[in-house]
């Protein structure tokens, strides 16, 4: 028998209701030629295309979270995986390590800015002050998983955590340490509250910084509390002032203080040593003339004329006296020449 060529395949009228899908496949494999074995490598091809669709990889900066019919199920690292093909699974790849900035507050001077906003953003001291505070928030991933699928808007809820945890920590500190040397110390503690307050929500957010940037009191009474300020400061510095002279004058009065101090103990050491010392002085003298009467009361008296005959300016002596004509009165030189002894002379 011969061959016979396959008549030429009929184009399917399309505009007609038996222009259906079934007949378009069968007029394109006709075109193709495509029957038995070929058919099979092309439904083979398309499975194998399906099936490797479900490869990806995740870069260093994302995680993959993989989805099956439409539920999380799994959160991968970095590198290369695979998932069931969708419509099965599918897969979502956000940026982790990508930094977020979220700015509290605004500025009360902009055009946009009116009293609710400025009332909305004015807080309570420790010390029952009201302050209107400004920060910045930055923060990223920390679970993908967690924060998409666990919270419903995320900016919004750190936010709104933010302004929690700021109003807070404000709430706790006076408001001259809010203003000057309690920032960072505020910045520090409203990040950790922060972080604690979206890993308690399950947030996957991880807090890396806060930053403060305005603390100061209402418009409406800033030019009050300045003045304020201002006297406090003026208290401050007379209180300095008044600290350096004590400071200066009290030192000075405690050294003379001592000095005299050691003066009355020196002068008290001085009397009991002399006082000591002459009693020893009697006592001996009592002891000697306890033993020998009539030497010690001779000596006694030896020293004691010799004392007084010491200041006497004139000396008479009696030669008529027992054991005195040996005696030679004499003119003392040195004495002669005072005005007092040449008149008594004259």
């Amino acid at each position: 028998m011969s061959d016979v060529p396959n008549p030429p395949p009929v184009a399917p009228d399309i505009t007609s209701p038996l222009g259906t899908t079934r007949e378009r496949l069968a007029y394109v494999l006709a075109v193709l030629d495509l029957k038995g074995r070929g058919l099979l490598l092309i439904c083979s091809l398309l499975v194998l295309a399906w099936i490797s669709s479900g490869i990806y990889n995740v870069q260093p900066d994302e995680q993959g979270i993989v989805l099956r019919f439409g539920r999380w199920v799994e959160t991968t690292e970095p590198g290369l995986h695979y998932h069931l093909p969708y419509p099965i699974g599918t897969v979502r790849l956000p940026k982790v390590t990508q930094v977020n900035q979220l700015r509290l507050g605004s500025d009360s001077n902009s055009p946009d800015s009116d009293s609710s906003g400025s009332r909305d953003k004015q807080m309570l001291t420790g010390d029952e002050n009201i302050v209107e505070a400004d920060c910045t928030v930055f923060w990223r991933i920390k679970d993908a998983g967690l924060y998409l699928f666990k919270i419903s808007d995320p900016e919004r809820s750190v936010k709104i955590a933010a302004e929690s945890a700021l109003r807070e920590i404000i709430s706790r500190t006076p408001i001259q340490a809010a203003m000057s040397d309690k920032r960072a110390q505020i910045a520090d503690e409203t990040r950790v509250l922060l972080q604690q307050l979206l890993d308690h929500a399950q947030a996957g957010v991880l807090i890396t910084q806060v930053q403060l940037q305005r603390v100061d009191p209402p418009p409406q009474v800033i030019d009050a509390f300045n003045d304020v300020q201002r006297a406090r400061a003026d208290q401050e510095r007379a209180r300095n002032e008044a600290d350096a002279y004590a400071n200066d004058v009290i030192p000075r009065a405690r050294g003379v203080a001592a000095h005299i101090t050691q003066d009355a103990d020196a002068y008290k050491t001085q009397v009991t040593n002399l006082a000591e010392g002459e009693a020893n002085r009697f006592l001996s003298i009592d002891k000697s003339y306890a033993k020998f009467k009539d030497v010690t009361a001779w000596r006694l008296y030896l020293e004691s004329m010799d004392e007084v005959l010491k200041k006497a300016s004139k000396v008479i002596v009696d030669s008529s006296g027992k054991g005195m004509s040996g005696v030679v009165p004499y003119m003392p030189l040195s004495d002669k020449d005072k005005p007092g002894q040449k008149n008594a002379a004259q």
